[in-house]
């Protein structure tokens, strides 16, 4: 975790962030300046960054917006107050409507931006300031020191690269929390080619098979909004167990970067699970990305137990190849 402290000073109205990176400073000032870098790591997980406008002087402006796994979105907006190449930034940091509008009944707040170079790479020191111990409190409220602290820890796969990052590792699974864990696999492959295997029927057959010997017998895709979907899976001749299938339905669609669902075993009174799946390319290799909502901290462990690691590693080890054939 590259966040190293968080603190909040109620006097000086203020939340602080420190990180560390084995990154040189420019690189790290490349990432906070770049809006398409930006966009992977400033929304926490779940809720990714999307700029619609990126005006990088001073004077200028940028908006953006977050999307929830259910569609909410949650806009900002920054009014940038002074660059200072590559030591850091400050803005004007508001909540935002649709059109990129400050919103006034929000608490506004001056952000400091602050890069040094290090021993092992470089810092961020990160510093809000706000207008009213109000304004502090209900941020505070709204998750914010949690939020930033998920949102600074994807930073490090932007610096590195996707192939450094993850290339070779296999399949990750980090839990982030009581309800949530993360999944990670980098795939030989472009954008389109890996979101057409995670949505086209012919394709899902060859590589989500499920436990040596079985096959995926059922396969219908939700491809839209509100759409319904349903996988069965059986066991080959001579392999012992019995049919079993997941159903769903499609809540928010990005294609080809992003699409949720949620997930039920059928059948069973089983609570369902609520998948992100987000995509992104870079060189030729696309990263898969899996944020997982569970309902509880003991479904989660359940589920691990199952050896689910190991079977989404079999199958994505499927993926390319059935990719390389395509």
């Amino acid at each position: 975790m590259p966040v190293t402290d968080v603190t909040t000073d109620p006097e000086a109205l203020t939340m602080s962030l420190t990180a560390e990176f084995a990154a040189p400073v420019e690189r790290l000032w490349e990432a906070f300046t770049d809006p398409q870098q930006l966009e992977r790591f400033w929304g926490p997980p779940g809720w990714p960054a999307t700029f619609t406008s990126f005006d990088f002087e001073p004077g200028g402006r940028a908006t953006y917006y977050m999307t929830s796994p259910r569609g909410e979105k949650s806009g900002g907006s920054w009014e940038f107050l002074s660059i200072d190449e590559p030591r850091g930034f400050e803005v004007l940091d508001a909540f935002a409507d649709e059109s990129g509008t400050p919103i006034p009944d929000m608490p506004a707040s001056r952000m400091v931006f602050s890069f040094e170079s290090t021993d092992e790479g470089s810092r961020l020191r990160n510093v809000t300031h706000f207008t009213t111990a109000d304004a502090l409190e209900q941020v505070l409220a709204m998750g914010m020191v949690e939020g930033a602290t998920m949102a600074m820890s994807q930073l490090d796969r932007v610096l590195e690269g996707l192939r450094a990052y993850a290339a070779g590792k296999g399949t990750q699974t980090e839990i982030l929390d009581d309800t949530h864990v993360r999944i990670t696999r980098l795939i030989e492959g472009p954008i389109d080619l890996v979101w057409r295997a995670h949505h086209e029927p012919e394709l899902l057959k060859e590589w989500m098979l499920g436990p040596d010997g079985w096959s995926l017998v059922e396969c219908e895709v939700a491809p839209a909004v509100g759409d319904k979907y349903r996988y069965v899976w059986e066991p080959g001749e001579g392999v012992e167990g019995e049919r079993f299938g997941f159903d769903g339905e499609t809540l928010l669609v990005d294609a080809p970067r992003r699409a949720v669902t949620t997930e039920h075993m059928t059948g069973t009174d089983f609570p369902s699970t609520l998948n992100d799946l987000n995509l992104y390319e870079e060189d030729g290799a696309t990263l898969i990305t899996i944020l997982i909502e569970y309902p509880d901290a003991q479904t989660r462990d359940m589920v691990l137990a199952t050896g689910m690691t190991e079977g989404m590693e079999a199958s994505y080890a499927r993926l390319e190849g059935v990719l390389a054939a395509v």
